[in-house]
């Protein structure tokens, strides 16, 4: 690297070296089909025109009134989208589609265990079975209008029906990812006060059924602890009429709902016009330290914002059979699993399990048996599949005419391996960036218009203004440099507040670059993201992950993520981490982990040659002080790789509580692999 560069970069920007890739185009065959295929939308949805524009995706639902105002920002940042309409989310997701698709499969449930057949919920079902529910919620539980629930649950069937049940009475939905702990259940049953939880008894994980029912009674008992005592349990049974755990049912508080549910045959409960502005759920995330926040999303504009994102975006259309292979348990899962796509009338897939359990064929196999035409996954699941079975997408007989990658930004290497095994070079794909906080898409490539780019989400999807700051607040526009992506505008998907914490709100996601803190005008509130980012020439943002994982080496501000693509252009590399170490000359230095693909043995040469690589891609002041070839990752229920873990490893610190992990036993290995030496 020449000594120009380095100077080019001040402390307050993010150097980057990567190299742009080459634009991938749609096939005439994609555009042919495509949702949205007018270029003229870019025009239509200008800051010229804010925020009128967003009337488009409110158009996509059914109102029993129309709003009377678009944007009310006079409480700003906390804004209100349609202020004044009334609509049902579980109506848009189900009602006012049984007319013409009663019959239509809404849900494709598909168990872990292969022997067991997939289950095939009808709109008219998921009607039945919704308003059946809804009833045993309000007679049963007591529940109404504004009362929120915690719902602790596995993927299944029984999930979307008790959130389209809560919508339905105007219940605030709170879901757990199921893989979380009963402490944090209980931390979020805590802060939204919720009196009743509900759960179910068992479900399975890599062939083994787990006993869940056992987190509900802790949960409870340390929510008792604090101050909070939820006083109905409602159990849904993995087998209907059988109960599959071994933790006992406590009387006067603990209901099978399968057993009451007999008890509302028939119920049919009007869903409640619920203000545009109403609250339909929270959705906490989870910090590895600190309170969790509970991000409060709105009816309406959330509502119409990931409808518009599923149609214009993903590309859903009501006779394609697309899956999320998210959880349910996260933002994802709730837009882009239940909301959006059921908004629109098409059949989403639920998958209860791993997906390479029994083998690394699972996914494929699924996925030629529903004929599954739109596939959505995370780049964790992706590497996953590639370290696992490379091969295997080729033996099956499934063809996508659309990918999604959601969740962190993917290397390009592995967007390529995706776009040409798993696609089979057919498939667009949309390199999605977004946040729990935005309800859906920032920057997406609209796939019926703008070409693909590997490694870059694209620019900001119709009606998202994004810019770069530097760590002064100062707007970056040379391109390659890289800082803070901001977001000019707010838009209807965005979070309304913090649940119970406005002041939280403001100071993490604006007060920072704020232009005046008195003012109404929204003008004055650009959206602060929290990751870095650079813009290419043409617009296409660059997503380079958190910037708190940005290292500080002498004073050169490195992103963790380009030293981990570089690490995953060498063949034999299937996952790479990158944690920052304690330095005493350069401050901090790069340690960089290693998953090799299966099969591969791991040899100082192998280490030698990642590192090496690492140097030709981005420059000396990137090379690893230590490349650990590790036999995996620790990694969370979901497969994120916890960087926390291995960054604690290195530092010789203490690693915290790794029970909750899907592989603890892996951290002492690391650590006596890296400490020992």
């Amino acid at each position: 690297m020449s000594k120009q560069e380095v100077v080019e970069t001040t402390e307050a920007q993010i150097a980057v070296h990567w190299k742009e890739e080459d634009y991938y185009y749609p096939s005439s065959k994609f555009i042919g089909q495509a949702n949205l295929t007018d270029p003229d939308i870019f025009d239509r949805f200008s800051l010229d025109n804010f925020p009128d524009y967003f009337t488009e995706y409110a158009d996509l639902l059914t109102w029993y009134k129309s709003w009377d105002e678009v944007l009310d920002s006079s409480d700003a940042p906390c804004y209100k989208w349609f202020k004044g309409g009334k609509l049902n989310a579980s109506y848009n997701c189900i009602d006012r589609h049984l007319k013409n698709n009663k019959n239509k499969t809404a849900i494709h449930f598909v168990p872990e265990l292969e022997q067991e057949r997939v289950d095939h919920i009808t709109y008219q079902e998921l009607y039945v079975r919704v308003n059946e529910f809804a009833s045993l919620l309000r007679k049963t539980a007591g529940l109404k209008r504004g009362d929120r629930v915690t719902i602790h649950m596995p993927m299944s069937a029984e999930l979307p029906i008790t959130m389209l049940a809560c919508a339905r009475l105007g219940v605030i939905h709170s879901v757990v990812f199921g893989g979380f702990s009963a402490s944090a259940c209980a931390d979020r049953i805590v802060d939204s006060n919720s009196r009743v939880l509900i759960t179910m008894d068992a479900y399975y994980r890599a062939g083994k059924l787990l006993n869940h029912k056992v987190h509900a009674d802790e949960a409870v008992r340390i929510s008792a602890e604090q101050g909070q005592v939820v006083d109905k349990v409602l159990v849904w049974q993995r087998y209907p009429g059988k109960y599959s755990s071994d933790t006992p049912m406590k009387g006067g508080r603990d209901i099978f709902v399968n057993e009451e549910l007999k008890n509302h045959y028939g119920a049919r409960i009007a869903p409640e016009q619920m203000l545009s502005e109403d609250p339909l759920f929270l959705m906490y995330t989870s910090g590895t330290t600190g309170k969790p926040k509970g991000c409060q999303h709105g009816t309406g504009g959330y509502l119409a914002y990931v409808t518009a994102m599923s149609k214009y975006i993903q590309d859903i259309h009501p006779e394609d059979v697309y899956w999320c292979m998210a959880d349910i348990g996260w933002i994802t899962g709730h837009s882009f699993i239940v909301y959006g796509p059921l908004a629109l009338c098409a059949s989403s897939v639920i998958y209860e399990g791993v997906p390479t359990y029994p083998d690394a064929g699972r996914s494929w196999r699924i996925a030629q048996e529903l004929d599954v035409n739109i596939f959505h996954t995370a780049p964790t699941a992706i590497r996953a599949l590639r370290k696992l079975g490379p091969e295997e997408p080729a033996k099956y007989n499934y063809h996508f005419k659309h990918m999604t990658t959601v969740g962190e930004p993917i290397e390009p290497a592995v967007w390529k391996w995706y776009e040409s095994a798993v696609g089979k070079g057919e498939a667009i794909i949309v390199d999605t960036w977004w946040q729990t906080e935005t309800g859906g898409f920032l920057c997406s490539t609209v796939p019926g218009i703008k070409p693909m780019k590997p490694g870059s989400a694209g620019p900001g999807v119709p009606g998202i203004h994004p810019f770069i700051l530097d760590a002064d607040g100062i707007e970056i526009k040379d391109v390659g440099i890289a800082g803070n992506i901001c977001i000019q505008n707010p838009w209807p998907g965005m979070f309304q507040t913090i649940w119970g914490d406005r002041e939280r709100f403001v100071k993490t996601y604006f007060a920072d670059i704020c232009r005046d803190p008195k003012s109404k005008d929204w003008r004055d509130w650009p959206y602060l993201a929290g990751d870095a980012a650079t813009m290419a020439e043409d617009g296409y943002f660059r997503i380079l992950g958190r910037i708190d994982d940005v290292i500080n080496v002498s004073g050169h501000r490195l992103g963790t993520k380009e030293i981990e693509s570089a690490a995953l252009v060498v063949e034999e590399v299937a996952e790479a981490a990158v944690v920052p170490v304690s330095d005493e000359i350069k401050g901090k230095v790069p340690d960089l982990y290693i998953a090799l693909k299966t099969g591969v043995v791991p040899t100082e040469a192998l280490a030698r040659k990642i590192s090496d690589a690492i140097c030709d891609q981005i420059g000396k002041i990137a090379k690893p002080r230590k490349v650990w070839l590790v036999p995996d990752m620790p990694k969370t229920r979901s497969g994120k790789i916890m960087r926390r873990v291995l960054g604690a490893i290195s530092n010789r610190g203490d690693v915290g509580n790794v029970m909750t992990l899907a592989n603890p036993e892996i951290v002492e290995e690391i650590r006596i692999m890296v400490q020992d030496k």
